[in-house]
């Protein structure tokens, strides 16, 4: 091969090769730059964020709601449960009359027809309360409860154990688990002292005094 026909070889080889190159160059052109990627990133965390926080206030949103809910509902039914107390404790004192009564007619001699119709009453009043929930608290020959019993006095007993309850002045009631009014009691003690006289007429100490 000649000199002369070399340049018109190698002629197209140089313009192959910028035309390869032309669309590289337009293709880096067109891809975003680094700068933007990390703005691009930047933009999704926040909004990630954002929505992590919304979900985060929803949910409590929801919790508080029920526990509002919940708690309306508590209050409305302990409203309605006890709504009747006061009216109870205005009605006790009917009883308180009702059984002094039958009390006082017992001692008479021509009252016994008294006595059963009063006694009739209390029992058909104790019973009509009996229905919405109140019940007579058992006191004499209990031991003495200061949650359910109110004492007013000691007596000295030899025939109850100390801090049993030997007499009942008013009775308590309940109102289902709540204490509508305690008893009014009277509660034994142990006597102070106990002497007694041996075969020869001397007077001996308890043992148990020493």
């Amino acid at each position: 091969m000649t000199e002369e026909t070399k340049p018109s070889l190698e002629a197209p080889v140089d313009s192959q090769v910028e035309s390869e190159s032309a669309p590289a160059g337009s293709a880096e052109s067109s891809n975003p730059s680094t700068a933007e990627l990390v703005n691009l990133r930047e933009q999704l965390s926040a909004k990630e964020q954002e929505a992590k926080e919304n979900y985060d206030r929803y949910v409590r949103q929801i919790a508080e709601t029920e526990n509002f809910k919940k708690r309306n509902a508590r209050e409305r039914d302990e409203a309605i449960r006890f709504a009747n107390e006061m009216l109870l404790k205005d009605l006790l004192p009917v009883i308180d009359n009702l059984e002094r009564a039958v009390t006082h007619a017992a001692s008479g001699e021509n009252g016994k027809t008294l006595v059963e119709g009063v006694e009739m009453i209390l029992k058909g009043f104790v019973d009509a309360l009996g229905k919405f929930g109140v019940s007579q608290i058992v006191a004499v020959g209990q031991p003495f409860d200061p949650s359910k019993h109110e004492a007013i006095a000691q007596v000295v007993s030899d025939n109850h154990e100390p801090n049993v309850v030997v007499e009942e002045l008013h009775k308590g009631y309940m109102f289902r688990d709540r204490l509508l009014r305690a008893a009014l009691v009277s509660v034994a003690k142990a006597p102070e002292t106990k002497e007694k006289k041996n075969d020869i007429g001397q007077v001996e100490n308890n043992p148990s005094d020493d």
